[in-house]
């Protein structure tokens, strides 16, 4: 059934989950794994979107929680723009309008498809605070409306111990450009 895993992608997937939690510590201090799993297996939609960054080889991990909202802060956390989610333009108006050279997806496509978010330009800085992220390849981020407008939207890398935020044809794809998404569970 699409949308939902067996009992035993969900046993394999706490497990790689877990695994990412306890490596990188860092990026989640005072956050209990416990907690964590506990409210994973009461939103099993989430873990099937958990599943989906993790296939994409985005290697998803917990980088906060919520006390408003009581939820928990997931991000791709691979080193580089995760490998299955690359060579993809911004959005679908622009891979429909695209007559040669289609790419196959668009990162908004792809990220609504997973029941993710992409990053915006302030969530892409504080995973950068985490560590050393696409420091050779760039990852599209939630682009602005009156950028987006205009036929442009944006990107981010970190080159030269600087995050950059650039710009580009929305049109545009590049193997080494994916994107980075957010959940909250």
């Amino acid at each position: 059934m699409k949308n939902k895993l067996s009992s035993e992608q969900i046993e394999e997937l706490l497990n790689v989950l877990e695994t990412h939690f306890e490596k990188n510590t860092n990026r989640h201090k005072d956050i209990e794994w416990a907690k964590v799993k506990a409210k994973l297996e009461a939103n099993p939609d989430k873990l099937w979107s958990l599943d989906e960054m993790e296939r994409t080889e985005g290697e998803p991990d917990v980088v906060g929680f919520d006390k408003n909202t009581n939820e928990y802060i997931f991000y791709d956390c691979s080193a580089e723009s995760p490998k299955g989610r690359r060579s993809i333009c911004y959005d679908h108006e622009v891979l429909e309008k695209r007559k040669e050279n289609k790419p196959a997806n668009s990162a908004i496509n792809m990220a609504e498809e997973m029941g993710i978010e992409l990053l915006n330009e302030e969530q892409y800085k504080e995973l950068q605070q985490l560590g050393k992220f696409d420091a050779k390849t760039s990852s599209w981020i939630k682009t602005p409306a009156d950028i987006r407008k205009l036929g442009g939207a944006i990107f981010s890398d970190f080159r030269y111990n600087t995050v950059f935020v650039y710009h580009n044809g929305a049109d545009s794809y590049y193997a080494a450009r994916g994107f980075r998404g957010s959940l909250r569970v």
